[in-house]
């Protein structure tokens, strides 16, 4: 049993801890990030991410702050059908992760 209890209690700090390091920023904050320079523009992180697929079309976009750094994921499909994740650090441009959607 006290085991039991153990890993009930790590799990829920785990996932505690997890959820504090990852924050979704609304629409407000998101363009005071943009406005002050602080972010790259919404226009320019979407043509990165469509240079990476051409022709496709995004779906969903989301701006994140996951352990101090801002975060822009997008959700694209291409013109096969195909969806795509991208994650770029709105801050470089830079893209962090590109993979298929399975």
């Amino acid at each position: 049993m006290k085991t039991l209890t153990a890993l009930s209690i790590a799990s829920i700090i785990g996932c505690t801890a997890s959820l504090a390091h990852a924050r979704d920023l609304g629409p407000d904050e998101a363009l005071r990030l943009r406005d002050a320079g602080t972010i790259v523009t919404f226009e320019k992180l979407n043509a990165t991410a469509l240079a990476k697929h051409p022709g496709s079309t995004i779906t969903d976009t989301e701006l994140e702050e996951q352990y101090g750094k801002y975060i822009y994921q997008i959700e694209m499909r291409d013109p096969q059908g195909q969806e795509w994740d991208l994650e770029l650090d709105a801050v470089t441009g830079q893209v962090l992760k590109d993979h298929q959607d399975t």
